[in-house]
């Protein structure tokens, strides 16, 4: 099995093991683990069935690590993303209106769109033609919205993110536990302790338990949960509508500008990008995460993509495709304890939330502050993505900004073609649609 193992993966030559796979495979879980609490509460306030949605986290999770692992190679765990999650349930279900199933059907479309980009050039020009600190001020952007989502949850802040006067009780019992348990895993991040926020969410989830405050689960082990409920629910025709292109343009483009990102980070700490830092193999790996998209949205669960905790893996000297499949194979495990995922309480998964809102809004650092044409249009789309309650709005916002800025600047060369496109298609839809 050993040497079978060693072929496929082709351990040997990339100077690692058995042995070493697999515990980089069983710390990456215990990194992101944290996602098959959080995800399900988060979608069941768009009127999702929350047992289901467990289940469909699970086996997203596991399809996409499993094809990463067998198909590209690489040590890259895949899950439901935090901030699109939000975006689907907060925005699209509850302040927009749309059915959760034409919601699955946006997130279908925009996964077979990366699919189609993922095999053609398109993909690169697309990923060239938005400029750096656009796609910094988006993953800032989400962060913030994460944040409010998170501090909603603990009843710290109001449904109105603008009123200022909605912050205040921080002295009521929910609103201690979110705070004090985003201060713990802050610290125990901090320490590279493995698991820290599933273990922060575990223990706010027992204390209320034997505090009376929230109902314990009734077993800890039990059948696996239906999936009917979800399962194949989705609305394609419903998303096709006019209406709703730029919400899976929105889709498309966070997740592409993710995936891209999160493939970069990872592979670059475990060296294994060529010598122009490019990804070797990279249409492979986006098609496992385009792939791991469409999938989720069939059996009922938000977008699907890579993830920057894949890294905790790697350094324990995770390289090749079979630590994925390592993780993968513990989130079907995972399916068994039903019971403890769907008994733990909103305000127990809030301090996760917050804490991956604040830890994607460092991406602000990276902004080129100096150059104002670059900067300012930047603060316009981290700011316009919350306050509006829209990704899609907040692009949109930050790139027609962005382009008007550079044109008066006198710098519209320095302007890719494909970004003034995307900017007037834009005008149009606040315009028109």
């Amino acid at each position: 099995m050993r040497e079978t193992l060693d072929r496929f993966f082709d351990l040997k030559n990339r100077g690692t093991n058995v042995k070493t796979e697999l515990l980089a495979g069983a710390t990456t879980f215990l990194t992101l683990v944290y996602i098959v609490f959080v995800n399900p509460t988060i979608l069941a306030d768009a009127g999702m069935n929350h047992n289901a949605v467990f289940v469909a986290t699970c086996l997203a999770a596991a399809f996409g690590c499993f094809v990463m692992g067998l198909y590209a190679n690489y040590p890259i765990a895949l899950a439901p993303g935090m901030g699109l999650n939000a975006y689907f349930a907060a925005t699209l279900v509850i302040s927009m209106g749309i059915s959760w199933q034409v919601a699955l059907g946006a997130v279908f479309c925009s996964g077979v769109l990366f699919l189609i980009l993922s095999v053609l050039p398109i993909r690169e020009m697309i990923i060239n033609s938005i400029p750096k600190s656009q796609k910094m001020a988006i993953a800032a952007g989400i962060g913030v919205f994460l944040i409010l989502v998170a501090l909603r949850s603990a009843n710290v802040m109001g449904d109105n993110p603008l009123d200022i006067s909605a912050l205040g009780n921080f002295v009521q019992w929910t609103a201690v536990l979110v705070l004090l348990g985003f201060v713990v895993m802050v610290v125990l991040d901090s320490k590279k302790i493995p698991g820290a926020l599933a273990l922060v969410i575990l223990a706010i989830a027992i204390f209320c338990w034997i505090a009376g405050w929230s109902p314990p689960p009734d077993a800890i082990v039990s059948g696996v949960p239906s999936l009917s409920p979800t399962l194949m629910q989705l609305d394609i025709g419903g998303a096709l509508s006019l209406g709703l292109v730029a919400i899976v343009f929105a889709l498309l483009l966070v997740d592409l500008f993710d995936t891209s990102g999160t493939l970069v980070a990872v592979l670059h700490q475990a060296n294994m990008l060529d010598d122009q830092g490019r990804i070797k193999n990279l249409r492979h790996a986006l098609l496992a995460d385009s792939s791991a998209t469409i999938f989720g949205s069939l059996v009922g669960t938000s977008t699907t993509t890579s993830y920057i905790e894949s890294a905790a893996g790697i350094r324990v000297g995770g390289r090749t495709g079979l630590t994925a499949v390592t993780v993968g194979a513990l989130f079907i495990l995972t399916m068994l304890f039903a019971p403890i995922a769907t008994s733990i309480p909103s305000y127990a998964t809030a301090p996760a939330i917050l804490f991956v809102g604040c830890a994607m809004a460092k991406s602000l650092g990276e902004i080129e502050w100096g150059d104002l044409t670059e900067s300012m249009p930047a603060v316009i789309t981290t700011f316009a993505i919350p306050f509006s309650g829209s990704i899609a709005t907040g692009i949109g916002i930050g790139f027609i900004t962005y382009v008007l800025t550079k044109t008066i600047a006198g710098q519209i060369r320095s302007v890719h073609p494909a970004m003034g496109v995307i900017a007037a298609v834009f005008v149009v839809k606040f315009v028109f649609l």
